[in-house]
């Protein structure tokens, strides 16, 4: 696959006021260098390691200002007892995702490869690595973590390119990615949830938590499927290979945004229950605000 030069996705005008802020764990996690996140390794604690060059926007204590004097460059000194973040997108790239995409809003599949994209660039910005995988049935798509610009282009381009299929489940594929992953770090799951085997793929990201990664949930929910829109008469047709019901939305309102408030009760509760980091990101919501608040949240 030859990498994409720009993703349509990738606002970098728009994602510049964001470029401050760093995608920081709340967990102590595994990785190699990077001077901003706590590591599980013992031993050395403190004892210099390494340096890297100053990104701007860091505390100007971690400079080297012998270094500086002598070179005219700024460098950060790394040390033992820090780490990078090793952080892999998990898509969902089920049918479910193409819902939306009218009255001038985004589908939730359009949603996430903002957001996804978005991610991609923040997270290498800050010298970290990021990875994509994206499931459904069976794993597709998986770049392992990686800083390198090609590798990037590369993930950028899966998303952008990303075509959902038929599927009702996503449990096995998750935990084909637990296999495939070879270091621990931070899972972020972008999904609607809308699946057979919801408590099944809780059960596998017990799994990553209970091997010490970090799991982010990001639940993507469009404004029709929280309460139907008005009007006459509708036809509800499946996206996943289901049937097609006519109907009056006036005649089901009420049992369905109460079955679906429970759908969405059930994922949250799930969620904090293993210990995920757990947000709701509604389409009618700009991805950029989504993005600004969450990563505000998790640097306190």
């Amino acid at each position: 696959m030859t990498p994409a030069t720009t993703s349509p996705f990738l606002d970098l005008r728009a994602l510049a006021p964001l470029a401050q802020l760093r995608f920081t764990t709340r967990r102590r996690i595994d990785g190699a260098y990077s001077g901003r996140h706590r590591s599980r390794q013992q031993g050395g604690a403190g004892e210099f390691v390494d340096f890297r060059e100053y990104t701007g926007g860091e505390d100007l204590r971690r400079l080297d200002w012998k270094v500086f004097a002598r070179t005219g460059k700024a460098f950060v000194r790394l040390h033992q007892d820090e780490t990078n973040l090793l952080c892999t997108l998990a898509l969902d790239g089920s049918g479910s995702m193409n819902f939306g995409g009218f009255d001038g809003q985004a589908s939730k599949l359009e949603y996430m490869q903002y957001l996804s994209t978005a991610l991609t660039h923040l997270i290498t910005q800050g010298q970290d690595q990021v990875g994509v995988a994206v499931l459904g049935d069976e794993l597709g798509e998986y770049l392992p973590p990686s800083s390198a610009a090609t590798n990037i282009a590369v993930m950028q381009e899966v998303i952008e390119k990303l075509q959902p299929r038929q599927s009702t489940v996503m449990a096995e594929s998750l935990r084909r990615l637990f296999e495939r992953s070879k270091n621990r770090g931070v899972l972020m799951l972008l999904s609607d949830f809308l699946m057979d085997d919801v408590e099944d793929v809780f059960a596998v990201l017990r799994l990553y938590r209970q091997s010490g990664w970090e799991v982010v949930v990001l639940h993507l929910v469009h404004p029709d499927e929280e309460r139907l829109p008005m009007g006459a008469a509708f036809r509800f047709e499946g996206m996943e290979d289901d049937s097609i019901v006519p109907c009056t939305p006036a005649d089901i309102r009420s049992e369905y945004q109460k079955h679906f408030a429970e759908h969405m009760s059930v994922v949250r509760r799930l969620a904090l229950a293993d210990g995920c980091d757990y947000r709701l990101a509604s389409t009618a919501v700009p991805y950029l605000h989504v993005l600004q608040g969450f990563l505000m949240e998790r640097a306190g």
